[in-house]
């Protein structure tokens, strides 16, 4: 991976002065109610498998382990200090919660492997993961998920958008005052763009749509055909 959240001292540090929902960008029920809803309409069921890929601290995990049947929750993350605040701070003052996950489906990896889960998901989710990665990365995520995601299922991806006539190293300011570049972190991209990436890759770009996200990202819905 490629942003600033792959610098674990960065992360460190900021943990010393901010809590872990401050630092993977607040707004902490509105978005994790929100990954969760919108998963729950394309088919997300309790006794589904899921991973929850840049899953950080467990914004939108909380919401899926509360939902899930036991162990069908898993999550991949660059950060490990994320990934222990999150477990330590939302999971394991729960019962109910530490009962289902355990800290084992929860692995620190920065190149999408989630081969070694020995899994093949239902469901795939990147929540603000796209918009922090170069065009190269999205393709690694993509090929690397292809290997752990079952024929059938779908693996949805947030990202920010510029329109299919913007060049893209122009700056495009987006809701929130966000502005996103074509040259560094946050990244912006055309849907043309993802529709280049997935060939050879056993993807159908299946959706790309507007989801109500508070910061204007948007949902890209990858299927891989059975």
């Amino acid at each position: 991976m490629d942003s600033k959240y792959d610098d674990e001292k960065y992360v460190e540090q900021r943990l010393k002065v901010r809590t872990h929902r401050q630092v993977v960008g607040g707004l902490w029920d509105e978005i994790g109610t929100l990954q969760f809803e919108f998963m729950k309409q394309r088919g997300l069921r309790p006794e589904s498998l899921l991973l929850d890929v840049g899953c950080g601290a467990l914004r939108g995990g909380v919401k899926f382990v509360e939902y899930l049947n036991g162990e069908r929750y898993f999550g991949i993350d660059v950060s490990q200090s994320l990934l222990e605040a999150g477990y330590a701070q939302e999971i394991s003052p729960r019962q109910d919660l530490a009962d289902k996950l355990p800290r084992g489906n929860l692995q620190c990896i920065d190149t999408f492997d989630a081969v070694p889960f020995g899994k093949e998901f239902d469901y795939a989710l990147a929540h603000s993961v796209f918009t922090h990665l170069t065009l190269n990365s999205i393709r690694l995520c993509l090929e690397n998920l292809a290997e752990v995601v079952k024929p059938g299922g779908k693996f949805c991806a947030t990202y920010f958008r510029i329109p299919d006539d913007q060049a893209t190293g122009v700056p495009q300011q987006q809701q929130l005052g966000i502005i996103t570049h074509g040259y560094r972190d946050p990244y912006h991209y055309r849907v043309a763009d993802f529709q280049y990436v997935i060939r050879g890759l056993p993807w159908v770009l299946e959706d790309e749509l507007e989801w109500g996200h508070p910061r204007g990202q948007r949902m890209l819905v990858f299927s891989k055909p059975g």
